[in-house]
């Protein structure tokens, strides 16, 4: 099944916000998702096993540098 996301992510209490950032983009590649940059959000494309697969790993990758907050919309039905 195909399904999209918008993802955000906010790394808390960072020096540098855009290393996560820009770490989860690459994961996104790595996962052979459709992408869509945005200023606030990422917009990902992609088989349902994937898209979660995906939003799993950039969760614990990012986890790991430090606090982080991150929110997600799932639609089956539309692109977000």
């Amino acid at each position: 099944m195909q399904i999209s996301a918008q993802v955000s992510l906010y790394p808390l209490r960072q020096e540098r916000l855009s290393p996560a950032i820009e770490e989860a983009w690459k994961i996104f590649q790595e996962y052979e998702l459709e992408v869509q940059k945005g200023s606030m959000s990422t917009v990902i494309n992609g088989e349902a096993e994937k898209v979660f697969g995906a939003i799993r790993h950039i969760f614990l990758i990012s986890a790991q540098r430090g606090p982080v907050a991150l929110i997600v919309t799932f639609s089956n039905a539309c692109p977000v």
